[in-house]
Protein backbone atom coordinates (compact mmCIF):
# COMPACT_ATOMS: atom_id res chain seq x y z
CA UNK A 1 0.00 0.00 0.00
CA UNK A 2 1.53 3.31 -1.09
CA UNK A 3 1.69 6.22 1.33
CA UNK A 4 0.57 9.63 0.13
CA UNK A 5 3.51 12.03 0.20
CA UNK A 6 3.23 15.28 2.15
CA UNK A 7 2.79 18.47 0.18
CA UNK A 8 6.32 19.58 -0.74
CA UNK A 9 8.04 22.66 0.66
CA UNK A 10 10.93 24.58 -0.86
CA UNK A 11 12.44 26.92 1.73
CA UNK A 12 15.22 29.43 1.21
CA UNK A 13 17.79 30.31 3.88
CA UNK A 14 19.31 33.68 3.03
CA UNK A 15 21.77 33.42 5.94
CA UNK A 16 23.62 36.73 6.60
CA UNK A 17 22.69 38.19 3.23
CA UNK A 18 20.18 40.83 2.25
CA UNK A 19 19.42 44.53 2.64
CA UNK A 20 16.23 46.51 2.12
CA UNK A 21 16.81 46.41 -1.63
CA UNK A 22 16.48 42.62 -1.49
CA UNK A 23 12.76 43.11 -1.74
CA UNK A 24 13.43 42.99 -5.49
CA UNK A 25 14.38 39.32 -5.15
CA UNK A 26 11.12 38.54 -3.39
CA UNK A 27 9.21 40.49 -6.05
CA UNK A 28 10.77 38.34 -8.77
CA UNK A 29 9.99 35.17 -6.83
CA UNK A 30 6.40 36.29 -6.34
CA UNK A 31 6.02 36.99 -10.05
CA UNK A 32 7.30 33.51 -10.88
CA UNK A 33 5.25 31.71 -8.26
CA UNK A 34 2.33 31.32 -10.64
CA UNK A 35 -0.90 29.55 -9.81
CA UNK A 36 0.12 26.30 -11.52
CA UNK A 37 3.26 26.07 -9.38
CA UNK A 38 1.53 27.27 -6.23
CA UNK A 39 -0.95 24.42 -6.58
CA UNK A 40 1.88 21.88 -6.29
CA UNK A 41 4.42 23.24 -3.80
CA UNK A 42 4.74 25.52 -0.78
CA UNK A 43 7.51 28.12 -0.68
CA UNK A 44 9.17 29.93 2.23
CA UNK A 45 12.03 32.38 2.64
CA UNK A 46 14.05 32.86 5.82
CA UNK A 47 15.76 36.25 5.47
CA UNK A 48 17.88 38.06 8.08
CA UNK A 49 15.83 39.24 11.06
CA UNK A 50 16.15 42.84 9.89
CA UNK A 51 14.03 42.04 6.82
CA UNK A 52 11.34 39.79 8.28
CA UNK A 53 8.70 42.47 8.90
CA UNK A 54 9.33 44.15 5.54
CA UNK A 55 9.21 40.94 3.52
CA UNK A 56 6.28 39.49 5.49
CA UNK A 57 4.23 42.55 4.59
CA UNK A 58 5.31 42.31 0.96
CA UNK A 59 4.57 38.57 0.77
CA UNK A 60 1.11 38.77 2.31
CA UNK A 61 -1.40 36.96 0.13
CA UNK A 62 1.27 35.59 -2.21
CA UNK A 63 1.42 32.10 -0.73
CA UNK A 64 5.10 32.58 0.17
CA UNK A 65 5.83 32.18 3.87
CA UNK A 66 8.48 34.24 5.66
CA UNK A 67 10.51 32.69 8.47
CA UNK A 68 13.35 33.34 10.86
CA UNK A 69 16.80 31.76 10.89
CA UNK A 70 17.08 31.31 14.66
CA UNK A 71 15.34 32.17 17.92
CA UNK A 72 16.08 32.19 21.63
CA UNK A 73 14.48 29.56 23.82
CA UNK A 74 13.04 32.13 26.23
CA UNK A 75 10.06 34.38 25.53
CA UNK A 76 11.80 37.53 26.79
CA UNK A 77 14.56 38.65 29.15
CA UNK A 78 18.05 40.07 29.46
CA UNK A 79 19.53 38.37 26.39
CA UNK A 80 21.18 41.15 24.46
CA UNK A 81 21.20 40.59 20.71
CA UNK A 82 18.81 37.63 20.78
CA UNK A 83 15.36 37.37 19.26
CA UNK A 84 12.51 35.36 20.72
CA UNK A 85 10.12 33.21 18.74
CA UNK A 86 7.32 35.53 19.83
CA UNK A 87 9.18 38.48 18.31
CA UNK A 88 9.53 36.59 15.03
CA UNK A 89 5.82 35.81 15.01
CA UNK A 90 5.01 39.43 15.83
CA UNK A 91 7.11 40.53 12.83
CA UNK A 92 5.12 38.23 10.54
CA UNK A 93 7.18 35.04 10.49
CA UNK A 94 5.37 31.70 10.40
CA UNK A 95 8.37 29.37 10.70
CA UNK A 96 11.95 29.35 11.99
CA UNK A 97 15.06 27.27 11.45
CA UNK A 98 16.42 25.46 14.49
CA UNK A 99 19.81 23.78 14.69
CA UNK A 100 21.25 24.70 11.32
CA UNK A 101 24.77 23.27 11.12
CA UNK A 102 26.28 26.75 11.10
CA UNK A 103 24.59 27.47 14.43
CA UNK A 104 25.76 24.13 15.79
CA UNK A 105 29.31 24.69 14.53
CA UNK A 106 29.93 28.40 15.11
CA UNK A 107 27.74 28.92 18.18
CA UNK A 108 28.21 25.57 19.87
CA UNK A 109 24.52 24.69 19.90
CA UNK A 110 23.76 21.26 21.33
CA UNK A 111 20.81 19.03 20.55
CA UNK A 112 19.24 20.18 23.84
CA UNK A 113 19.61 23.82 22.74
CA UNK A 114 17.95 23.02 19.43
CA UNK A 115 15.08 21.20 21.14
CA UNK A 116 14.52 24.18 23.43
CA UNK A 117 14.41 26.54 20.46
CA UNK A 118 12.03 24.26 18.56
CA UNK A 119 9.82 24.13 21.65
CA UNK A 120 9.90 27.94 21.78
CA UNK A 121 8.83 28.03 18.14
CA UNK A 122 5.85 25.83 18.95
CA UNK A 123 5.00 28.03 21.94
CA UNK A 124 4.84 31.04 19.62
CA UNK A 125 2.80 29.24 16.99
CA UNK A 126 5.67 28.86 14.52
CA UNK A 127 6.69 25.81 12.52
CA UNK A 128 10.14 24.62 13.61
CA UNK A 129 12.39 23.50 10.76
CA UNK A 130 14.82 21.28 12.66
CA UNK A 131 18.11 20.71 10.85
CA UNK A 132 20.32 17.62 11.15
CA UNK A 133 23.35 16.39 9.24
CA UNK A 134 26.78 14.82 9.44
CA UNK A 135 30.26 16.17 8.75
CA UNK A 136 32.61 14.73 6.13
CA UNK A 137 34.63 13.00 8.86
CA UNK A 138 31.51 11.40 10.30
CA UNK A 139 30.39 10.17 6.89
CA UNK A 140 33.82 8.73 6.07
CA UNK A 141 33.77 6.94 9.43
CA UNK A 142 30.45 5.31 8.52
CA UNK A 143 28.59 7.17 11.26
CA UNK A 144 26.08 9.11 9.16
CA UNK A 145 22.93 7.33 10.29
CA UNK A 146 23.99 7.21 13.94
CA UNK A 147 24.77 10.94 13.93
CA UNK A 148 21.51 11.89 12.24
CA UNK A 149 19.41 9.66 14.49
CA UNK A 150 21.10 11.03 17.61
CA UNK A 151 20.65 14.65 16.52
CA UNK A 152 17.03 14.02 15.63
CA UNK A 153 16.22 12.30 18.91
CA UNK A 154 17.82 15.09 20.93
CA UNK A 155 16.50 18.00 18.84
CA UNK A 156 12.80 17.24 18.32
CA UNK A 157 10.77 18.30 21.37
CA UNK A 158 7.74 16.57 22.84
CA UNK A 159 4.50 17.65 21.26
CA UNK A 160 5.92 17.82 17.76
CA UNK A 161 3.66 16.82 14.89
CA UNK A 162 3.22 17.35 11.16
CA UNK A 163 1.71 20.81 11.62
CA UNK A 164 4.52 22.29 13.74
CA UNK A 165 7.60 20.34 12.62
CA UNK A 166 9.63 20.08 9.44
CA UNK A 167 12.92 18.15 9.39
CA UNK A 168 15.76 19.23 7.11
CA UNK A 169 18.64 16.88 6.35
CA UNK A 170 21.72 18.86 5.35
CA UNK A 171 25.00 16.96 5.15
CA UNK A 172 27.44 19.54 6.48
CA UNK A 173 30.06 18.69 3.87
CA UNK A 174 27.61 19.51 1.05
CA UNK A 175 26.56 22.97 2.23
CA UNK A 176 27.93 25.60 -0.12
CA UNK A 177 30.57 23.25 -1.52
CA UNK A 178 28.91 22.21 -4.74
CA UNK A 179 29.13 18.59 -3.56
CA UNK A 180 26.01 16.49 -3.14
CA UNK A 181 25.45 12.93 -1.93
CA UNK A 182 24.08 10.45 -4.42
CA UNK A 183 20.35 9.92 -4.68
CA UNK A 184 20.86 6.54 -3.00
CA UNK A 185 22.69 8.19 -0.09
CA UNK A 186 19.89 10.72 0.35
CA UNK A 187 17.27 7.97 0.19
CA UNK A 188 19.04 5.99 2.91
CA UNK A 189 19.22 8.93 5.32
CA UNK A 190 15.68 10.12 4.68
CA UNK A 191 14.35 6.61 5.22
CA UNK A 192 16.16 6.50 8.55
CA UNK A 193 14.68 9.86 9.51
CA UNK A 194 11.20 8.69 8.54
CA UNK A 195 11.61 5.59 10.69
CA UNK A 196 12.88 7.62 13.64
CA UNK A 197 9.87 9.92 13.43
CA UNK A 198 7.62 7.04 14.42
CA UNK A 199 8.97 7.25 17.97
CA UNK A 200 9.23 11.05 18.02
CA UNK A 201 5.81 12.03 16.66
CA UNK A 202 3.84 8.78 16.63
CA UNK A 203 2.79 6.37 13.92
CA UNK A 204 -0.19 8.48 12.83
CA UNK A 205 2.05 11.50 12.13
CA UNK A 206 5.18 9.70 10.97
CA UNK A 207 4.46 9.87 7.24
CA UNK A 208 2.98 13.38 7.35
CA UNK A 209 6.05 15.25 8.59
CA UNK A 210 7.90 16.90 5.72
CA UNK A 211 11.58 15.96 5.37
CA UNK A 212 13.60 18.39 3.27
CA UNK A 213 16.97 17.83 1.67
CA UNK A 214 19.53 20.64 1.73
CA UNK A 215 23.11 20.99 0.56
CA UNK A 216 24.12 22.46 -2.83
CA UNK A 217 20.61 22.10 -4.27
CA UNK A 218 20.34 23.85 -7.63
CA UNK A 219 18.02 23.81 -10.65
CA UNK A 220 20.21 21.27 -12.44
CA UNK A 221 19.92 18.60 -9.71
CA UNK A 222 16.60 19.50 -8.09
CA UNK A 223 14.42 17.16 -10.14
CA UNK A 224 16.59 14.13 -9.30
CA UNK A 225 16.81 14.96 -5.60
CA UNK A 226 13.15 15.90 -5.19
CA UNK A 227 12.11 12.59 -6.79
CA UNK A 228 13.87 10.55 -4.09
CA UNK A 229 11.55 8.67 -1.75
CA UNK A 230 10.90 10.51 1.52
CA UNK A 231 12.26 13.79 0.14
CA UNK A 232 9.44 16.29 0.57
CA UNK A 233 11.20 19.41 -0.68
CA UNK A 234 14.40 21.35 -0.23
CA UNK A 235 16.14 23.74 2.12
CA UNK A 236 18.07 26.01 -0.22
CA UNK A 237 20.99 28.26 0.66
CA UNK A 238 22.79 30.43 -1.89
CA UNK A 239 20.48 29.55 -4.78
CA UNK A 240 17.54 31.10 -2.91
CA UNK A 241 19.15 34.53 -3.28
CA UNK A 242 18.66 34.33 -7.05
CA UNK A 243 14.99 34.30 -7.99
CA UNK A 244 15.45 32.33 -11.20
CA UNK A 245 17.44 29.62 -9.42
CA UNK A 246 15.02 29.38 -6.49
CA UNK A 247 12.05 29.17 -8.83
CA UNK A 248 13.93 26.64 -10.94
CA UNK A 249 14.30 24.39 -7.90
CA UNK A 250 10.63 24.72 -6.98
CA UNK A 251 9.83 24.10 -10.62
CA UNK A 252 10.97 20.50 -10.17
CA UNK A 253 7.41 19.97 -8.91
CA UNK A 254 5.85 21.68 -11.90
CA UNK A 255 7.38 19.50 -14.59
Amino acid sequence: MSVERPRPLVAGNWKMNGLKASEKVLTEIQEGFVAALRSKVDMAICPPATLIAQLAEQAEGSGIAIGGQDCHARESGAFTGDISAEMLADAGATCVLAGHSERRQYHGETDADVAAKAQAAHRAGLVAIVCVGETREEREAGRTLDVVRTQLKGSVPAGSNSTNLVVAYEPVWAIGTGLTPTAADVAEVHAAIRAALRVLVGEAEQDKVRILYGGSVKPSNAAELMAVENVDGALVGGASLVAADFLGIAGAYGR
